[in-house]
């Protein structure tokens, strides 16, 4: 079995369902229009952050960076739905990233430190679910493709929680990333497995 790089750097505190990759592969069309969708919605996050918080110029360079690097990934992945005759959907509720984001506390500081740490787990659970992925694919092309992007989610994942600490002391991250973490593992755990990165 072929190996993907770069595992998860962040520790999520339980793993992918066994169901998930033959779910993903059974319907692998589906898979890739929802794949799409999630990289165009992280190219949009990485700006948000740029729109929202122009007074925090640590932020501004890197997320612009990560945005134009998600938006490139969604460009590839267009172009393999668009190669196998499929056609991108409208915008559908997502609940796992919704009930994440839910978690979010309010306030400007506590509420930007949340959303660095979602968007960082949000990055560790793509990592490890494209190395599943990647492993489990036959088509080189495809093997290779994913392989790649677990390597970009790896950077992306530890460039959302460095960016935390450039505002935030080390035990809050630690404290706060506890708690999101725990958050997320519960959401993964009673969400049905389906043909979708999240």
């Amino acid at each position: 079995m072929r190996r993907a790089t770069s595992p998860t750097a962040i520790s999520l505190r339980c793993a992918t369902s066994p169901e998930w990759v033959p779910t993903v592969l059974a319907d692998f069309d589906t898979f890739l229009v929802d794949h799409a969708a999630c990289e165009r919605k992280a190219s949009a996050t990485g700006m948000l952050f740029v729109v929202r918080y122009p007074d925090r110029p640590a932020l501004i360079g890197p997320l612009i960076d990560f945005a134009r690097e998600e938006l490139e990934h969604f460009h590839e992945v267009w172009k393999i739905v668009s190669a196998r005759g499929l056609q991108l959907r409208r915008d559908r509720p997502d609940d796992y990233a919704r009930a994440l984001l839910e978690g979010a506390r309010h306030g400007r500081d506590e509420r930007l430190l949340d959303r660095l740490l979602i968007a960082g787990i949000l990055e560790a659970r793509g990592c490890e679910r494209f190395g599943l992925l990647s492993n489990a694919l036959e088509e080189e092309e495809l093997h290779e493709f994913y392989r790649d992007l677990v390597r970009a989610d790896a950077r992306h994942q530890r460039l959302f929680f460095d960016l935390a600490r450039e505002y935030f002391d080390d035990d809050i991250v630690r404290e706060r990333s506890e708690v999101l973490l725990e958050l997320e593992a519960d959401i993964v755990t009673r969400l049905p497995v389906r043909p979708a990165l999240y």
